[in-house]
């Protein structure tokens, strides 16, 4: 016999939610009953074009609804913290879009803060979840590439120039670094380990946001780590994981849309292939297991406060030079 499906809702109306409701819908794991917007004309008439039974105009009354067990949490950064601490305290499991926070501290408080309420709360880096992404691990581990010398990565997009994109605004916590770059900072981490020195330099833009940001770290062992991620570049998504021996390049790391690792050794590629998988439906399945005891979460409190420790870092090198 299955375990129970996890009654979820949603806390927003944003457009990342748009890859997130259909995998939702089609798990078996996943009963998707509501949606939050602070416009309940706007609430209702999303949970209507999306097939969601329940909609409200406030994010408080969607936690005060008793069926709901669990929310996804799509706001913009600046809130992140905020509303999963007031999630957790009115009962319900989280998993909140990354990043947490570019703040460690405030990682801290909202993982004491699910402690206290003995509640789950994970942060949605969904490639993390992927098969590609844990037969990558795997391969470095098992020595495919020799000693782990360099991690490479990029994430970028152009954007316009818009005064009212998210992305742009230093009062919701905006920029290319927390948009983007953190996928590149969660790469260098998850290969290397945490970082013991930071290095990082950006262009400003928007309001006053990064726009273009670049950064080094340096892990245990020799193990150094480099990326670029921006808005003013063309979209531009790889990982490159470097040894003594050999390398492994992946063209598609965060979407994993066509999973495929190149592994490059002695002169010669190899095609390391993976399963096709949804990776937001991976991590809801794995939030729902974990709430009904039937998994671990894979991303738990260490993998955030780590990563939002590294994101601190290389924005107070910057702003130092």
């Amino acid at each position: 016999m299955g375990m129970s499906t996890v009654k979820w809702g949603i806390v927003s109306t944003a457009h990342i939610n748009r890859q997130v409701i259909p995998p939702a819908q089609a798990s078996e794991k996943v009963d998707l009953i509501a949606v939050a917007s602070r416009d309940a004309a706007r609430a209702e008439a999303y949970a209507r074009e999306w097939g969601i039974e329940r909609s409200y105009g406030s994010y408080e009354a969607l936690l005060e609804d008793p069926d709901v067990e669990a929310v996804y949490i799509s706001l913009p950064n600046s809130l992140h913290c905020e509303w999963s601490i007031r999630a957790v305290e009115a009962g319900k499991h989280v998993l909140c879009e990354k990043p947490l926070s570019r703040r460690a501290a405030e990682v801290e408080e909202a993982f004491d803060a699910a402690d206290r309420a003995g509640r789950l709360l994970s942060e949605a880096f969904m490639w993390r979840h992927n098969p590609q992404t844990r037969r990558l691990t795997e391969l470095v581990s098992e020595g495919a590439v020799g000693a782990l010398r360099v991690v490479r990565s990029s994430f970028s997009f152009r954007i316009a120039d818009d005064p009212n994109n998210v992305r742009l605004l230093t009062g919701l916590e905006g920029g290319a670094l927390m948009d983007v770059g953190c996928y590149c900072v969660s790469a260098s981490r998850l290969l290397g380990g945490e970082p013991l020195h930071t290095a990082g330099v950006q262009v400003l833009g928007g309001d006053g946001v990064d726009v273009l940001f670049a950064g080094a770290m340096l892990h245990e062992g020799g193990v150094t780590s480099h990326f670029d991620c921006g808005f003013v570049l063309p979209s531009r998504d790889e990982l490159e994981v470097v040894g003594e021996e050999g390398s492994l390049f992946l063209d598609d790391p965060w979407h994993v849309h066509e999973p495929l690792i190149e592994l490059r050794r002695d002169g010669t590629v190899e095609r390391v292939e993976t399963e096709r998988a949804n990776s937001y439906q991976l991590e809801l399945e794995n939030l729902s297991e974990a709430i009904r005891g039937e998994a671990e979460p894979l991303l738990g409190r260490a993998d955030a406060v780590g990563n939002a420790r590294a994101l601190e870092a290389l924005y107070a090198a910057a702003a130092s030079g």
